[in-house]
């Protein structure tokens, strides 16, 4: 049985609920991370005592479900897509940019299908809108596709964010401050392609990145949608 389908208590001494529990929980992610999030402190926060929240969530795992959940609210869509690239472009930006409002997603992004309510809704939205396109496995495989794509480029992008505050270093900052050991190691020639890389490349940044991946990954889907079957 899932959270969602267990009832929450009711008659209890003080008003609390599922809600104001995943309110405070998110709170706490958002200040410092997952790693911050526990029951006792999230009791903590709504001046609780720990046992009460157990009542109402069993266990951290489903407490973070919860908040997986929370955060696909802000996923959804905010009207119907007008066909199925739309709709998976719309759903990779819009998830991007709840993960870096909440970073901590992107540690419980990927794994398991999320099976709250909101999460659902996010699917059947990416779903419908291929109605009538391809058959349910070649959908099923762009959907799958672009989600891989859209978890590894998040995941990448935080991980830059969270080095950034470790070291007290902009990207800018630290390409500088590592220049001359990369610069002696290209002068050896071992690493021809790669010093082509960087002194011919040119830089972009995240967002512009991720745009331009996502419609790579796009195109390649619409090309296989646009092949005969074999």
């Amino acid at each position: 049985m899932t959270v969602w389908d267990r009832p929450e208590p009711q008659g209890r001494p003080a008003p609390l609920d599922r809600e104001r529990i995943v309110a405070a929980a998110i709170a706490l992610a958002d200040e410092g991370g997952l790693e911050t999030v526990s029951l006792r402190k999230v009791a903590a926060r709504l001046d609780a005592g720990p046992m009460r929240l157990y009542g109402y969530i069993a266990t951290k795992e489903e407490l973070f479900d919860l908040m997986v959940d929370e955060v696909h609210a802000e996923i959804l869509p905010e009207k119907p897509p007008g066909d199925w690239r739309e709709a998976l472009r719309n759903h990779a930006h819009r998830t991007r940019r709840a993960a870096l409002r909440h970073e901590w997603l992107a540690d419980l992004l990927g794994g398991r299908p999320a099976l709250g309510p909101n999460a659902l809704a996010v699917s059947e939205a990416r779903l419908a809108a291929f109605e009538g396109v391809a058959d349910l496995d070649t959908v099923r495989c762009a959907v799958d596709i672009v989600g891989a794509y859209l978890t590894g480029a998040i995941r990448r992008e935080i991980a830059n964010l969270r080095a950034e505050r470790a070291t007290g270093l902009s990207d800018r900052e630290w390409q500088r401050a590592s220049g001359p050991h990369v610069m002696r190691m290209l002068a050896t020639g071992r690493f021809p392609a790669l010093a082509k890389a960087v002194h011919e490349g040119t830089e972009v940044d995240a967002e512009t990145s991720f745009a331009t991946g996502l419609d790579w990954i796009l195109d390649a889907v619409a090309a296989k949608l646009a092949r005969p079957p074999a």
